[in-house]
């Protein structure tokens, strides 16, 4: 089997804050060092890793680096990693929106890409005008795109307004005709972002299934990133999983899910004191009703998520949406609530609610008809461990993730 995409130490570097006059003399530096003392390039060595909970010393972070792994063609690969690990980066490098700092990718075939929310659509065409203009860009002429055009708009849900201009569309209606227009335009290879997330259960369905027919039956190459443990178990062959900017684990999707699982259950806290948002979670926690941070509960004690906010503009009508993952990042169970210019807020789960078992949060900061400010996913992971005598001779059992209160009927 040939390979379809190869990345070859690739990396990719990033200087903080605003680029002013400063670069000519770091041009110059470069040159002076390179050319004249025959030394490294002092820009390549300076950096540091991409961690976003920690404030550095250096201008520069690496968003990725020394990466390497290859993919076969036909195979679909989950890229698993925290907010911030890189994932992203990867697609964005190998869609070329941007170029790597050093290194090489190498791939074979057409790519279609579906990144962030409306990325490839022009706001003021129609969505017709779009399907059309991203299959000139593949390289498809108007014929075969004519052919495709009615599968395209049909899987998307958006007959009744695809002669209405994207600008007008919701999130969730850009991200599926993105993905539709991805799918059905024949690339060799797809690239698929956790845009999926915003779309509803019966879209997420239809989509993770439209990519098992294009691996599977078409044999084209598949790039998925997910937050959705249960979706890349089912979807993916192979996985790789990228903390920092760095390749941890490479393996198969169950072994690369297990290694992260394992890794993440033992981060309780979050932080974060920079953001491009206007509004971000800078700290979060979760504790008991005494305000200490812990990471075990039992079953019988109130779980409280504690969330600090930082608003760098008033932002009327804001939302947060906070809900319960368990271990496989699967759903459970959500709140929302209006948070205005809140800075301190505690979510607070029922005592007996959540059985035995590891779990974490998600959050989204949004306003409603706009795409998300912040999505935070697999945050302050905690354990819950049992209190009830009946299930205590059972240690191995599954007892599913909520304890619902039934009780017999006589």
């Amino acid at each position: 089997m040939s390979t379809a995409i190869e990345f070859v130490n690739v990396g990719k570097q990033y200087r903080l804050g605003l680029v002013s006059t400063g670069t000519i003399s770091h041009d110059l530096n470069r040159w002076w060092a390179v050319n004249v003392l025959h030394k490294e390039d002092p820009y390549l060595k300076v950096g540091e890793t991409n961690d976003r909970a920690h404030k550095g010393e250096s201008q520069y972070v690496w968003a990725l680096k020394d990466i390497n792994f290859k993919v076969e063609q036909g195979d679909v690969v989950g890229i698993i990693g925290k907010n911030g690990a890189g994932k992203s980066t990867l697609l964005k490098l190998l869609s070329r929106v941007t170029a790597p700092t050093t290194g090489s990718i190498r791939y074979r075939g057409r790519i279609a890409s579906l990144l962030e929310v409306g990325t490839g659509f022009h706001p003021e065409m129609t969505g017709r005008e779009n399907i059309y203009m991203n299959g000139a860009i593949m390289g498809m002429t108007k014929a075969e795109i004519t052919h495709k055009l009615d599968e395209i708009v049909d899987f998307s849900g958006c007959e009744r307004y695809i002669d209405t201009p994207v600008k007008r569309y919701s999130s969730g209606m850009t991200v599926r005709l993105g993905f539709a227009i991805a799918a059905h335009l024949e690339p060799e290879i797809l690239v698929v972002d956790e845009v999926l997330a915003v779309g509803d259960a019966e879209f997420q369905k239809k989509a993770i299934g439209k990519m098992q027919d294009v691996s599977k039956g078409e044999g084209r190459t598949v790039l998925f990133v997910s937050h959705n443990m249960n979706a890349i178990r089912s979807l993916c062959h192979n996985g790789i999983v990228l903390r920092n900017g760095q390749m941890e684990f490479c393996g198969t999707s169950e072994e690369c899910v297990e290694h992260y699982l394992a890794a993440e259950e033992k981060s309780t806290h979050y932080h974060n004191n920079s953001s491009k948002s206007p509004i971000f979670i800078s700290d979060a926690f979760v504790c008991d009703d005494s305000g200490i941070e812990s990471g075990l509960f039992d079953t019988s004690q109130h779980i409280n998520l504690r969330l600090k906010l930082a608003h760098k503009e008033h932002l009327p009508l804001t939302h947060l949406l906070v809900t319960i993952l368990d271990r496989s990042q699967a759903r459970l169970s959500s709140f929302d609530m209006v948070i205005n210019d809140q800075t301190d807020i505690i979510v607070q789960i029922d005592k007996n609610f959540l059985a035995r078992s590891y779990y974490s949060f998600m959050t989204h900061i949004y306003q409603p008809g706009i795409a998300p400010y912040e999505v935070l996913s697999g945050i302050c992971n905690f354990e819950v461990v049992n209190s009830y005598p009946m299930f205590t001779h059972l240690d191995t059992f599954d007892y599913g993730r909520v304890l619902p209160r039934i009780s017999l009927v006589e």
